[in-house]
């Protein structure tokens, strides 16, 4: 293998429209990690006033499926373009760490990152799915809990996702290498998480997998 070693997930999985990639760079910095979420915070305070937009857009959005059948094209590229900005800052600084690549600052792919997303867009979705898509996802909300974590003023509960995370910044610390297995398993995680929010974000009808790996 090469220096620039990619491992990676599929980008296009056939049997979803929910498409995740994400390439392990070889290797990560042993200790940017301690400064990423530092670096991140000029995305992370764009994206915050971005995802507050996405909120009113989701609510016209369900309004128009209602009614249409339909996204609007311009609207579903939006919110896209953000879950993407998010993934890729995610990618670098807190749900992966798994590039020392800055992240663009920018709503559209770019195949140059090692990180990025896409939703196809749905040329028709049922009209009163929008009524229930919340309810049908409970399910998944458990897991998620599960992976994500649980936090409240009297309970702090660990995911699966921020342990895996550590052990592996721990193991890179030490050793310079990201642990393969870690990363595939974190990885499964941020695409179940960005499969469900697609789902009750009415991107797509498309029920999401139970399932880590694609």
């Amino acid at each position: 293998m090469s220096d620039s070693m990619e491992l990676s997930t599929p980008e296009k999985d056939k049997t979803s429209s929910i498409h995740l990639r994400g390439e392990l760079s070889k290797p990560p910095s042993r200790v940017l990690w301690l400064l990423k979420w530092l670096l991140a915070v000029p995305h992370i305070v764009i994206l915050a006033f971005l995802t507050v937009a996405v909120v009113f857009v989701t609510i016209i959005a369900f309004f128009a499926i209602i009614f249409t059948g339909r996204y609007p094209r311009k609207s579903f590229d939006f919110v896209v373009g953000v879950f993407r900005w998010w993934w890729r800052v995610g990618f670098y600084a807190f749900s992966v760490l798994g590039t020392d690549k800055y992240p663009p600052f920018s709503l559209k792919p770019r195949d140059d990152y090692p990180a990025d997303l896409h939703i196809d867009y749905p040329k028709k979705l049922k009209q009163w799915f929008p009524l229930v898509k919340w309810f049908l996802a409970v399910p998944h909300y458990f897991v998620l809990i599960a992976f994500v974590g649980y936090s409240q003023e009297s309970t702090n509960l660990p995911g699966l996702g921020p342990i895996l995370i550590l052990i592996a910044l721990i193991v890179l610390l030490f050793t310079g290498r990201y642990l393969k297995d870690i990363f595939r398993l974190v990885m499964g995680i941020n695409r179940w998480g960005y499969r469900v929010s697609a789902y009750i974000c009415l991107l797509t009808d498309e029920y999401p997998h139970f399932r880590l790996m694609d």
